[in-house]
């Protein structure tokens, strides 16, 4: 009895460690956001200094032209690129985890490898890429550019899904007399469509807060949401880039919600 007393002690004392260090990397990582949406009621100009709780920040947000412009931009390529790099992410999904034939392995390899090669060398390399062709910088261009490391994000993601499908009800449906189209559409879609819209709003989250890629690919007329709260921060932090950041915050709560429950109905 005395040794079980013993090991409950330290079990309850280990709990107590991973409890302590849990919180305060939770309070490390959202403590700054806390403080971030706090100060976007700041009355006063300047961050360091709290002023009285105000909502003229979100009014000033709310008429600034230009950041709407920048926000339906960043709205345009992030769906854009969330219907191109879902599309083809789950293609190649499919591809390399349902069929074997030769260099696959080499695909699958290839397909890491947006992900792992730094953003900065992404960015120039697309940036020449663009130049060598004459191919004119805008919406379009950062498009392209957000697609080529998303589609790896997404196929990761589904083939993950994948990997856990049981073959069985392929066969089960075929010997049913479904066809390759039915059993398609009617049993592996439903199963792994759950990973294709966590692919989807990796890379509808992706597209928006990328900055060094859409730095290098963006033209005239082009300017993102990230772009636009750059040039405004080299003239000081104000309140109205806490707003800015806070409704960013506000938006993406309410996107995993939706997911979230959408999951739960599933």
């Amino acid at each position: 009895m005395a040794g079980t007393d013993h090991q409950n002690d330290l079990a309850f004392g280990r709990g107590s460690w991973v409890r302590g260090i849990t919180w305060t990397g939770l309070i490390f990582l959202y403590f700054p956001i806390i403080v971030l949406i706090i100060y976007s009621f700041n009355d006063s100009r300047f961050t360091s200094h709290w002023g009285g709780f105000s909502l003229r920040w979100y009014e000033i947000m709310w008429k600034d032209t230009a950041l709407w412009s920048a926000i339906r931009n960043t709205l345009i390529i992030a769906v854009a690129n969330t219907v191109l790099s879902t599309f083809l992410g789950t293609l190649a999904a499919l591809a390399l985890s349902r069929y074997r034939y030769r260099f696959s392995g080499l695909y699958h390899k290839t397909l890491h490898m947006p992900i792992i090669i730094p953003d900065i060398v992404q960015a120039v390399s697309l940036l020449m890429l663009f130049v060598f062709f004459n191919f004119t910088l805008g919406l379009f261009s950062i498009i392209l550019a957000h697609a080529s490391f998303s589609i790896s994000f997404v196929a990761l993601v589904v083939m993950a899904r994948l990997a856990g499908f049981d073959h069985r009800l392929e066969e089960a449906a075929m010997d049913l007399g479904a066809n390759r189209w039915q059993v398609f559409l009617k049993v592996i879609l439903p199963n792994i469509f759950p990973g294709i819209l966590a692919g989807a709003l990796l890379a509808f989250t992706l597209s928006i807060d990328d900055f060094v890629i859409t730095f290098f690919t963006s033209g005239v007329g082009s300017t993102t949401l990230p772009l636009k709260i750059y040039s405004m921060i080299k003239f000081g932090i104000t309140p109205e880039i806490n707003a800015i950041s806070t409704m960013l915050v506000l938006f993406s709560i309410i996107a995993v919600s939706g997911i979230h429950l959408f999951e739960r109905k599933t």
